[in-house]
């Protein structure tokens, strides 16, 4: 199978992952020409429904592209000793069990570095390795609740209100892979690897960012905003003739490019609106005033007219849409492999660009040719399905 980049194809990538966290984790190391090797049951032995959709499903498909399949039963000791053999001479294990799975099976960080200490080894989780919640199952709406989020999205009054994406899930994959990443590089003037930990809940924490500052330096609990930014007035949803489209002013040169392309420079000097903290007190006025102007016209020449003179604004699109965009299509974000397209990496490398050079592997697809590589002739591996142990 043909590396998807060049950057990172030195790497052998063991990937014990399910769901979303891990497999996010592990899509961001394969799509940069790692080489990974997805692990998973031998089929008779899985009997439970997978979560996220079939293998065939776009979600699957999305998350398990540019990998190897391994087929491998752990709860075997002769499953384990092909890990640990795999594992000797990889640089990095990603795994998202629930934090005690790995210590039963025998596969944790001591286990496995024992006899690699080089070994990058990535662990997901719900809530973290130890402390009072960390046996609890994870799962993203959940990290959402518990870690803020759900207390200011959507609109006052209204309760709490997830948002669109398991953005919990997502956060801590991505995070974990900058982790293996940055221990990677630790390892080239150490030689050492080390254990990298990750979870739902640290995830949704830190991408409060401000709103957490804003706690943490101010003792101010933020609350539920709507579409309006909960400290840039104006910035949120407003109304057209024919929809609604997006405007951002935030500071004060763009809310006075605002004022003069709507014909409303009286607001400049109204004390409801003329200074930031003004306009924050009269959000709501401000919100009916802009709107009065919004809904003369329609989205695309607000659009047109607010960008020409710098003040962001853009339409809300639903996600057909989105990828009709086209700077969406100019960026080729959706990427096409025999005929089916998918999600591509949002970063760009001019000499080692990343690809979607595979699609997810079938059970266990690479199984004899991984096993090969690892020494094991024909009659074994046979022996070795025989016994589902792989």
């Amino acid at each position: 199978m043909p590396a998807a980049s060049s950057a990172l194809a030195r790497f052998k990538v063991l990937d014990l992952t399910r769901v979303r966290a891990g497999p996010t984790c592990v899509r961001q190391l394969a799509d940069w020409g790692a080489d990974v090797i997805k692990i998973e049951l031998p089929e008779k032995l899985d009997t439970v429904e997978p979560m996220g959709g079939p293998r065939d499903g776009p979600d699957f498909q999305n998350l398990h592209r540019n990998k190897r399949g391994l087929t491998l039963n752990l709860k075997d000791p002769e499953g384990v000793a092909i890990l640990k053999r795999l594992a000797a001479t990889a640089d990095v294990v990603v795994e998202n069990f629930r934090p005690d799975v790995k210590h039963r099976l025998g596969i944790d960080y001591a286990a496995l570095s024992a006899a690699n200490p080089r070994l990058i080894y990535a662990s997901i989780s719900g809530f973290g390795q130890d402390g009072p919640y960390a046996d609890r199952p994870g799962f993203d709406q959940i990290a959402q609740g518990m870690g803020g989020l759900m207390s200011i999205t959507g609109e006052p009054g209204r309760g709490p209100m997830r948002v669109g994406i398991p953005i919990a899930d997502l956060c801590a994959g991505i995070f974990a892979a900058q982790g293996v990443l940055v221990a990677l590089l630790e390892r080239e003037a150490s030689g050492r690897g080390q254990w990298v930990q990750s979870s739902l809940l640290q995830a949704q924490i830190f991408m409060l960012d401000f709103q957490a500052a804003r706690w943490l330096m101010r003792g101010e609990v933020p609350a539920q905003a709507g579409n309006n930014h909960p400290t840039s007035i104006p910035t949120g949803v407003f109304r057209t003739r024919d929809g609604h489209i997006n405007i951002a002013a935030a500071g004060h040169h763009i809310w006075e490019r605002l004022a003069h392309v709507l014909g409303a420079t009286a607001w400049l000097t109204d004390p409801r609106f003329a200074t930031g903290g003004a306009r924050s007190d009269n959000r709501h006025i401000l919100q009916e005033e802009i709107d009065a102007r919004t809904e003369c016209d329609d989205s695309a020449n607000w659009i047109e007219r607010l960008n020409a003179v710098g003040v962001p604004c853009g339409p809300i699109n639903a996600i057909d849409q989105t990828f009709e965009e086209p700077q969406v299509q100019h960026l080729g974000i959706a990427q096409t492999l025999d005929g089916v397209p998918y999600v591509g990496q949002p970063v760009t490398l001019t000499r080692t660009p990343g690809a979607i050079v595979s699609p997810p592997p079938a059970r266990g697809q690479h199984t004899h040719e991984i096993l090969r590589e690892l020494g094991l002739g024909t009659a074994e591996v046979e022996r070795l399905q025989a016994r589902n142990i792989v």
